[in-house]
């Protein structure tokens, strides 16, 4: 996906969120500021949303010598999802549509993303509004198709918290699932010990990345053989739609659209909820 002039402040406001988490002084965030606000100068107009977040994040890292400023946020918004998570197995139990139930679940835990802002909100009002409301987007019959036919599914996840949410789906899935993190902190992107900690049993393997979505070209060789060899991805979140709309590949997006950027280029309303299939 393209950048629009909308994602520039939100790289700044990224940008001073990260050095804050990173517990950074004044000073060090004067300096993430104005050394963001460089790279932002420079930065050449073809380069996708999640290129310029790896670099403005790989900014902060270095500027405040932290490994990872989201990691006590990682462990918080996991925390709170997982003590829903026995109330969000009984909504997939009880449902007369497990797998619709679980999709809608899976969407809902999309909202955990401190890119687009620094509070979700409490997570289960975001839980009854997904499962009432209409997809904007609907593929829904599609992927339910196509997982019927295929032997395995790669399945791209999107933030820490959200991965409880992955969980859920995953269970109600009947085959073999990959679940693919981050090979390194990108913003509040789930990493391998992310999702061990929501509890994902999975195969879980990492694309080698710090980029908050999947730039095939900056993930390791490893990876990319996985993704070409994929019958079906299934790529949550805003970062991965921003990556690889544009990608021929057998891939169904499942999102929330929550910022004005994406639901423009998704010809959307804000707040929508999407399950689409590109490619």
């Amino acid at each position: 996906m393209k950048i629009y002039l909308d994602c520039y402040p939100c790289f700044l406001r990224q940008a001073l969120q990260a050095a804050r988490l990173a517990k950074g002084t004044a000073s060090q965030q004067h300096q993430v500021m104005l050394q963001t606000l460089q790279l932002l100068q420079n930065m050449p107009s073809e380069a996708t949303p999640p290129q310029i977040a790896q670099d403005v994040h790989r900014l902060v890292r270095r500027v405040i010598t932290a490994h990872d400023p989201y990691e006590i946020a990682k462990a918080r918004d996991t925390a709170a999802a997982l003590s829903l998570y026995p109330r969000l197995k009984e909504l997939v139990a009880l449902s007369a549509d497990p797998f619709d139930t679980a999709l809608r679940l899976a969407i809902a835990g999309n909202i955990i993303d401190l890119g687009v802002k620094d509070d979700y909100g409490p997570l289960w009002d975001t839980v009854e509004r997904v499962l009432a409301a209409s997809f904007a987007m609907d593929a829904r019959d599609a992927l339910r198709e196509q997982l019927a036919t295929v032997p395995w599914v790669l399945y791209l996840a999107d933030n820490a918290g959200e991965t409880v949410f992955d969980r859920v789906f995953i269970e109600s899935l009947e085959l073999p699932v990959i679940y693919a993190v981050k090979g390194g902190p990108a913003l509040n992107d789930a990493t391998r010990r992310d999702a061990l900690a929501a509890g994902i049993t999975c195969e879980i393997i990492d694309n080698g990345s710090d980029a908050p979505g999947t730039i095939l070209g900056d993930c390791s060789a490893a990876f990319r053989r996985r993704f070409e060899q994929a019958p079906l991805i299934i790529a949550k979140g805003q970062g991965n739609y921003e990556s690889l709309s544009g990608k021929d590949a057998p891939i169904f997006f499942l999102l929330q659209a929550k910022c004005p950027v994406i639901a423009t280029d998704l010809g959307v309303d804000v707040g929508s909820i999407i399950c689409t299939k590109r490619g």
